[in-house]
């Protein structure tokens, strides 16, 4: 095997995943998990469940996951690395702890980890860490060896995950009436977040004014942009605006919401729209719902047309960035100089998340990063 193809130190590849039900009686028991420890009635929790009720109480994330996975195993095959990928969820089956479990038990003792998220912050990175820590806490209170876990680093810019991002705004601008095609603006969507938390997010030299998270949401939606001005000779005005908003209605979040954005095109007279989730790996339920469903239906009210264009999901060329990405934190791990692809401004992001980023609120241990307790 050549020195560029070989994943050593790495014996297998975990791919962690937020998770969601698989039917009606998963969803509350599934919401409990995600909102453990603040105290929500379970009244409430049903209430919340109503967007799963609404698509049979199943999330599309977990078909969308296997998918990924397939991908994953054929890209690897097809290119010659033979390295177990395995799969496991914060908050529901396969749960994090049995997969860890069952890779150290197969004698899996040096763990790459894929994060479905691409971006910097406290929910996108550091609690994904977190869970790794109180996995490996469980398998030592088992008696267990304990893998060393590394977390790959953050892919937003990565060209596997922005090509395909590319090409679903030019599909998705070819769906739209010629007559309001080329007046059409782009609306680039993220999860949002508390204020403080985008503040807080990256790196401590990046906090503030959002922080990572709003500048590298950012920098991707600036260069698809770009590209489909390249691609097509037209313009396309764009915003960056949020979805997904929880939590008490006092706290300040990330805004606009996507719903007022569509009222403020359609109000400057704007022909049409299409949303671009730049901020989501997958068609999970924020997709499904809060754009395909809710956003849809204000563009209706409203009569603007929109369109809404793919997330990257099992993508070959999301395939073949994990694998690049795995390959070059292998090497690197090894003291190889690795090749480190990157698009835009910001460049490529850190391997090893420093002291001080994307705090928690309260102090936890966290795993894979320069403050883990696990070397």
């Amino acid at each position: 095997m050549s020195d560029q193809h070989d994943p050593a130190p790495y014996d297998a590849l975990l791919l962690l995943s937020f998770g969601g039900p698989e039917g009606p009686d998963d969803v509350v028991p599934f919401l409990e998990n995600v909102t453990r420890g603040r105290g929500i009635p379970k009244e409430r929790l049903k209430e919340v469940g109503q967007h799963y009720f609404l698509f049979g109480g199943v999330s599309p994330i977990n078909d969308q996951n296997r998918a990924l996975l397939d991908a994953l195993r054929k890209d690897f095959a097809d290119a010659g690395l033979r390295l177990p990928v395995y799969w496991g969820n914060r908050n529901w089956a396969p749960y994090l702890t049995d997969t860890l479990r069952e890779m150290v038990t197969d004698g899996r003792r040096h763990i790459a980890v894929l994060t479905t998220s691409a971006y910097a912050s406290y929910s996108g990175c550091r609690q994904y860490r977190e869970n790794l820590a109180d996995a490996l806490a469980g398998l030592e209170a088992e008696g267990l060896p304990l893998p060393r876990v590394d977390k790959l680093r953050h892919y937003f810019n990565h060209p596997g995950f922005v090509e395909p991002m590319i090409e679903g705004v030019l599909a998705s601008l070819a769906e739209l009436d010629p007559s309001v095609r080329d007046g059409a603006h782009l609306a680039f969507t993220t999860h949002s977040i508390p204020d403080s938390a985008a503040d807080t997010s990256g790196p401590v030299t990046e906090h503030g004014d959002g922080g990572a998270y709003v500048r590298q949401h950012l920098d991707v939606a600036r260069m698809i942009a770009d590209a489909v001005r390249e691609r097509t000779g037209v313009d396309h005005p764009w915003k960056l605006v949020y979805q997904s908003r929880s939590g008490a209605p006092h706290i300040p979040w990330l805004e606009p919401d996507i719903c007022d954005h569509l009222e403020e095109l359609h109000g400057a007279g704007v022909p049409a729209a299409v949303m671009v989730p730049i901020g989501f790996v997958s068609d999970h339920m924020e997709v499904l719902y809060d754009l395909d469903t809710e956003a849809t239906a204000k563009a209706a009210e409203l009569g603007l047309p929109v369109r809404r264009s793919a997330t990257v999901g099992a993508d070959p060329r999301f395939a073949a960035a994990v694998r690049e990405l795995l390959l070059e934190r292998a090497a690197n791990e090894r003291g190889t100089r690795a090749e480190r692809c990157a698009l835009g401004a910001l460049g490529p992001s850190h391997d090893l998340c420093p002291i001080g980023c994307c705090p928690a609120r309260a102090e936890r241990p966290a795993a894979a990063g320069a403050d883990s307790p696990y070397a």
